[in-house]
């Protein structure tokens, strides 16, 4: 009798282990699935986003994301991988272009050496819709930003 319970008790075991594994392969995949649906497809960019992109960048194809309510078109211009940041109505909030770490402002590479913050991994030039520019550079701690001459403005973490 007490091996019957005890063969009991390790099926009980045993079953349990399996619905727990089957629980999180399927969490597993709904979290890829809603990750994957952050993407937005072409046709899911909104008529007016798209016809303001195709006016700036005329004959240019682009992946497009769903950035929290924004639409953000990911394309080459020339050699340089490119961004461009719309609002759902087709105004551009800014663009964000990767360029040699070479051409970041002196004075941010200096901070960037004289704070610490690391190996610069890469940099991009961002232009506001108002024409203002700020440099974002990739180091180990977050991306650090600074404005047009270099001055150093924050850290924004990953």
């Amino acid at each position: 009798m007490k091996d019957i319970f005890q063969h009991q008790q390790k099926f009980k075991i045993y079953i349990m282990k399996k619905l727990a594994l089957i629980g999180m392969i399927a969490l597993g995949f709904g979290t890829t699935t809603l990750s994957a649906q952050k993407k937005g497809k072409t046709e899911d960019v909104p008529a007016a986003v798209k016809a303001a992109f195709a006016k700036k960048f005329p004959g240019v194809t682009a992946k497009w994301e769903n950035e929290h309510g924004k639409y953000e078109a990911n394309f080459d211009q020339g050699k340089h991988e490119t961004s461009a940041l719309y609002n759902a109505d087709g105004t551009l909030e800014e663009t964000e272009m990767e360029i040699p770490v070479s051409q970041l402002p002196k004075a941010a590479s200096d901070y960037i050496l004289k704070n610490n913050l690391g190996k610069i991994k890469e940099v991009s030039m961002i232009t506001k819709a108002d024409g203002k520019v700020e440099y974002e550079a990739e180091v180990k701690s977050g991306d650090a930003m600074f404005t047009a001459n270099g001055q150093f403005i924050k850290i924004v973490k990953d």
